[in-house]
């Protein structure tokens, strides 16, 4: 016998059991979106290599370690390790910035890490995620952030917590930087490896860490304090209190997160995540911010932005499981013929109905029609000769005997 061949270590099958979960996040997030004005985009799975080191940033933990990257005829391609940079791509490549702002694009579809696989997360992962480009105002940021939790609370999902913060402009940001490399300095040896080579390239990204004895580091008073000093310029600090402020009247509640920095090198200003507690440590189900940066960086005009993505593995991990949808009718019937051709009549007026392709005994016939459709639709030879159906309520036993051109209207379609 030939070996077996499994899926990969970090990936997985998504059954037809499950599929219907799936179709329920897609659903409300086409539903949602629309409402909020997006349009969905569909960018490559694999784009340059280079889009991603210039884009997410050579710093990160993503590019230094977890890009599924291929050569290629002579180019370096990557399975896309999230979407952002691909359909600012887009944006550039196609010319949006022409439209009338705000531009509102909205996304699904897989993404590829190199990382150790855990609850929620794998190495092919699902994501669902929005961008707005054209606006600078913090109103931007307070829809974006009203959206995501709009969509989470179509899906049933209610123990959340938003967190925010604000990362300044490049200009405050820089100061920011010293300060906390001039501070971390005395314990630079008591860093893990990963901080100390941020230190040097991006000190921020070292309040990122989650690495135990770096975030004990962090707790230090006169560390502390240093990172929860508001650095920001007058212009940022305006941007952020209009944030809150909007977050307000909107009834959104939030917490502040001076530690909240996101993973990605090309945010700036408004960065938040949105948390499930059911989630243990790594509880993030939602993140995103202001990245007014990105656009030029890759090439295109000066144009500000915002958005936010959330893993869709960890949405279902957080979903109570739905009953799977049954058929509207099963037709039982020792005629095959018979019965594959009102199944035909019927699919083409929109019914969701099967037969029995094997022809199995009558009685296992109807086993089957119980337990996965609405009505059985009876023909035996007394229905052929007569030209009727009978139509059995499998919910309520009730049975009627109809013309077999009534048949349509004496089932529920669901």
């Amino acid at each position: 016998m030939a070996k077996i061949i499994k899926v990969q270590k970090g990936t997985k099958d998504i059954l037809p059991q499950e599929v219907e979960q799936w179709h329920r996040l897609e659903k409300n997030a086409l539903e949602i979106f629309t409402r909020y004005g997006y349009k969905e985009i569909r960018t490559p799975i694999f784009e340059a290599t280079e889009l991603f080191a210039r884009g997410v940033g050579d710093t990160t933990d993503i590019v230094n370690k977890e890009m599924y990257t291929f050569e290629k005829s002579d180019r370096s391609i990557t399975l896309r390790p999230e979407n952002t940079a691909g359909v600012v791509r887009s944006f550039i490549e196609n010319g949006m910035s022409r439209l009338s702002a705000p531009v509102k694009l909205w996304y699904k579809g897989p993404m590829f890490r190199y990382e150790r696989p855990q609850a929620g997360r794998q190495r092919q992962f699902h994501q669902v995620g929005v961008e707005m480009f054209g606006i600078k105002e913090p109103t931007a940021d307070a829809e974006a952030i009203m959206l995501a939790v709009d969509y989470l609370k179509s899906l049933g999902l209610n123990d959340l917590e938003v967190e925010i913060n604000s990362l300044g402009c490049p200009k405050c940001r820089e100061e920011y930087k010293n300060k906390i490399k001039e501070v971390l300095k005395p314990e630079f040896d008591n860093l893990c490896e990963d901080c100390q080579s941020r230190y040097e390239k991006n000190p921020l990204r070292l309040l990122d860490c989650k690495v135990e004895s770096c975030k004990e580091i962090f707790e230090k008073p006169e560390i502390k304090k240093v990172i929860q000093s508001d650095f920001i310029c007058e212009e940022c600090a305006q941007h952020y209190s209009k944030l809150k402020s909007y977050l307000d009247k909107l009834n959104i509640n939030y917490t502040e997160n001076k530690l909240l920095v996101r993973g990605l090198d090309y945010y700036n200003r408004t960065v938040f995540e949105i948390k499930s507690n059911n989630l243990g440590s790594q509880n993030a189900v939602c993140g995103g911010g202001r990245y007014d940066s990105l656009v030029r960086n890759l090439g295109g005009e000066d144009t500000p932005a915002v958005g936010w993505a959330m893993g869709m593995e960890r949405l279902n991990s957080l979903l109570p499981d739905i009953d799977s949808h049954k058929l509207d009718a099963y037709v039982v019937s020792n005629s095959e013929t018979e019965a594959f051709i009102l199944t035909q009549e019927l699919r083409e007026k929109g019914v969701k109905v099967e037969f029995d392709l094997a022809n199995k005994k009558f009685t296992k016939q109807l086993e089957k029609a119980s337990k996965t459709a609405n009505y059985a639709l009876i023909i035996g030879e007394d229905e052929i000769k007569a030209n009727k159906v009978s139509v059995k309520n499998l919910q309520t036993s009730e049975q009627v005997t109809v013309d077999r051109k009534d048949v349509i209207n004496n089932i529920n379609i669901g």
